[in-house]
């Protein structure tokens, strides 16, 4: 079996009447509506008069043809996101359950699907799990363990509805989570829709309070595309939905792979032409792991996924991706030097004249390029700090024993970084800041082991490499 082959199927791109977009309230408009700024990565989108006129209030409905193209490059623009007015039945999808060794999860979970067709895939557990009487649950068994990968393959392949849900057995999914993502299927373009995954246990401990609020596998709470690169680069496949048809054509998970199968399928799909999408309104609860042993190891283990990433996505997984400028401007600054700071002010200013150039036929287009000039280098800081302390860690740690300059740097970095972080989650797991920042650099610690030791496991530095762009 070939992995990581094209589909044979064209996605569709013509969104269907009565289908709606809407501007992301992120989004800055300008010159009466006709440019658009904003998205993730921040991009420019400029709209023919005719384009901005179909817009009411920041609504596109499509109606026609032409409703129907400019809405599309809405939402593949990123400054958008779907209105669906229609869905699937529920009848039209078959949840998909790898399992091992797990029966107080499955029974936990089956419980929540009592009215869905369920595929439960018995991955070589100790003790073979039996159907139960009620509901609509089929069970296939793999005599030995061949991963969970190979185990959602079996169910899918064993499936016969238009759409796939892959849960995992540690999960609960809460009420109206499939209406909520089946609507997205309206767009003929869109092949995977995943749910927000949050905790089942938020209050147990604080550990499960950081996990809460900090979860490898919650992606936040705003709507998004998923795209390489982006802020919701890939979903996890703890909860996610997928066309069927769309998944045997790429003959679905990699069975090779034994982490970040999810985030390679997320990639060949796009790499394929389809559309993903993050819906958070959708949710599924997730049993976290919070004893500290198995939480480490866990976040250890994410790390290892980043050099078979690599090494099958040139260039995805870069630590840090900037302009040579932006990077200059950082690290000036981070010398806290009087030529450092001079030299990434001038940096910024010429960066903000190149802006502003761009911006000339602009509203205010200082004000314009100064505000992209600021976010810029604060996005810039941040992807410095994060790096420093998550992905080169070892080489920041060394770096530390032979400078005080370079130590007193590393720990303002790794206090303002873990701070900042906090202040973005704060409302969601209520741990004071400090338990947060030592929590958030154990979890940095964690994966940037995991992530260079996968690479010398691999040889290949490539996963550790940053994209610096000129």
């Amino acid at each position: 079996m070939t992995q990581g082959g094209a589909s044979t199927r064209t996605p569709t791109s013509r969104l269907p009447d009565g289908f709606g977009v809407r501007i992301d309230p992120r989004v800055r408009a300008f010159s009466d509506g006709r440019v658009l700024i904003g998205g993730s990565p921040t991009r420019m989108l400029k709209l023919a008069p005719a384009a901005a006129a179909m817009l009411d209030d920041g609504y596109l409905r499509v109606v026609d043809s032409r409703t129907a193209v400019v809405a599309r490059r809405l939402l593949d623009s990123g400054v958008g996101n779907p209105r669906p007015t229609a869905l699937p039945s529920t009848a039209d999808v078959t949840v998909v359950i790898p399992a091992k060794d797990n029966p107080d999860g499955l029974a936990r979970v089956l419980k929540a699907l009592e009215s869905i067709r369920v595929i439960v895939v018995d991955d070589g557990s100790a003790m073979p799990f039996v159907a139960p009487t009620t509901g609509q649950v089929t069970v296939l068994r793999h005599e030995r363990s061949r991963g969970p990968a190979a185990a959602r393959n079996t169910g899918m392949r064993s499936a016969t509805t238009p759409f796939v849900a892959f849960l995992d057995s540690d999960v609960v999914p809460r009420i109206g989570w499939l209406e909520a993502i089946l609507g997205h299927f309206t767009d003929p373009a869109v092949a995977l829709v995943a749910p927000r995954i949050v905790a089942l246990d938020p209050d147990s401990a604080p550990l499960a309070r950081y996990e809460h609020a900090r979860s490898s596998l919650d992606l936040g709470r705003r709507e998004a595309a998923v795209v390489a690169g982006s802020p919701v680069a890939y979903v996890p496949s703890a909860a996610m939905v997928v066309r069927r048809e769309v998944l045997v054509e790429l003959d679905g998970f990699d069975e090779s792979m034994h982490v970040a199968e999810d985030v390679d399928l997320c990639w060949r799909l796009q790499q394929s032409g389809w559309r993903l999408r993050y819906e958070p309104v959708a949710r599924v609860a997730h049993d976290h792991r919070i004893g500290f042993r198995k939480w480490f190891t866990r976040k250890a283990f994410y790390g290892t996924g980043a050099a078979p990433l690599a090494a099958r996505h040139s260039g995805s997984v870069a630590p840090m991706v900037m302009s040579v400028w932006t990077l200059f401007a950082c690290v000036a600054a981070a010398t806290c030097t009087r030529i450092g700071v001079i030299g990434s002010a001038v940096s910024l200013v010429v960066t903000l004249l190149r802006l502003r150039r761009m911006f000339s036929e602009l509203d205010q287009p200082t004000r314009i390029a100064a505000v992209l000039t600021a976010q810029g280098f604060a996005g810039g800081m941040w992807q410095l700090a994060s790096a420093l302390c998550r992905h080169y860690w070892p080489v920041t740690l060394v770096a530390s024993l032979f400078s005080g300059r370079v130590r007193r740097a590393v720990v303002a970095f790794a206090v303002a970084e873990g701070l900042w972080d906090w202040f973005g989650h704060r409302e969601e797991g209520g741990l004071d800041p400090a338990r947060y920042v030592l929590y958030k650099r154990l979890d940095d610690l964690a994966y940037g082991a995991g992530l260079w030791k996968g690479a010398l496991d691999a040889r290949d530095p490539a996963a550790l490499i940053p994209d610096i762009r000129n």
